[in-house]
């Protein structure tokens, strides 16, 4: 079950609107025949991203029903396309944006300082908007929820499942801005723990399987954050490193799926629909964006993927819960 109630009134109370949590907002949408039309630009379509657009739609149209119109655009992983859609977003006039992913939001900034933006699926937004004193708060039409888990506790996972192991590679995409600060910062973790950490990153989908075949015949574990072209090629990176017998820790559940072992993850329905409560108060209560906090996901699950586990001879503890095989 989704902890609905509880994101509820966690982000109203972010906002100081505590009073209204529970009672008394949803009829307020409807009081004066108000509508509102949401442009979504959702960066690739692959589980995680799917499932903060679709958490982010159950929020607004709970909340506003048919007073709210959602236009969700997919960009196929192109940044080129994020620019175009967030344009024709601007010259139509919708009443906000909704940007999943990083270079969504950079799209989405890039494209208005007016019209306001709240962003999914994004790690860091300092690292995103090129803020070098980030505090928590954007300071301008921005706020939103992150994805990012603790990079402390992932480390120390590594290190509870494979004390043993020497050399890990750091695969991720050199274009991808959150990425590179996920690796940056867990590497710091891991290096504490006397691994040798080694950096195997790939410009584009074309380079994933030489780059990961590298990173197999260097390492003795991968880690892949939460990084989404890795995430819409995991295909190709557990073809290698299964037919290598190298095992991968991922940065979410998505990615673990398709080519990883066990993850540190959070639930993107979740964060998504956390978004879409934020959305709400800025349409509806007049909420300001450049004074909302950035939201972060507040459970976290130790998760393995049995099949892999099994393959591998890698005995998780009990505290680990296993991936449920994806529905056909």
């Amino acid at each position: 079950m989704k902890k609905i109630a509880a994101l509820a009134c966690a982000v109203l109370c972010s906002v100081g609107l505590l009073a209204g949590c529970g009672s008394g907002s949803d009829s307020a949408a409807g009081e004066g025949g108000e509508t509102y039309r949401v442009g979504v630009i959702q960066l690739v379509q692959h589980v995680a991203l799917d499932a903060a657009t679709e958490g982010f739609q159950d929020a607004l149209t709970e909340k506003l029903g048919d007073s709210v119109t959602i236009d969700v655009q997919n960009a196929s992983g192109d940044s080129n396309t994020c620019a175009t859609i967030a344009n024709q977003f601007v010259s139509s006039g919708v009443d906000l944006i909704m940007a999943n992913a990083t270079p969504a939001l950079q799209a989405a900034y890039a494209a208005t300082e007016t019209i306001p933006i709240v962003a999914t699926s994004v790690t860091d937004y300092g690292t995103a908007l090129d803020i070098a004193d980030w505090s928590g708060v954007s300071g301008m039409n921005v706020s939103g929820t992150s994805d990012l888990a603790p990079l402390e506790e992932q480390a120390a996972m590594i290190k509870e499942l494979f004390p043993d192991a020497k050399n890990i590679g750091l695969i991720f995409c050199s274009g991808e801005a959150n990425s590179k600060y996920q690796i940056e910062n867990i590497k710091k973790y891991l290096s504490d723990y006397g691994y040798t950490c080694t950096e195997y990153s790939f410009a584009d989908s074309n380079d994933i399987q030489a780059v990961t075949r590298s990173a197999c015949d260097g390492s003795d574990v991968l880690y892949v954050p939460t990084d989404n072209t890795a995430a819409s090629c995991a295909g190709t990176i557990d073809g290698v490193a299964s037919a290598a017998g190298v095992p991968i820790v991922a940065g979410e559940e998505g990615i673990c799926s398709g080519c990883g072992v066990a993850t540190l993850s959070i639930d993107y329905y979740d964060l998504g629909y956390q978004t879409g409560l934020m959305a709400y108060e800025i349409l509806v209560n007049g909420a300001d964006p450049a004074e909302m906090e950035i939201q972060y996901a507040t459970e976290l699950t130790k998760e393995y993927e049995p099949a892999r586990c099994e393959a591998l001879g890698i005995t998780v503890p009990d505290d680990y819960v296993a991936i449920e095989p994806a529905e056909d």
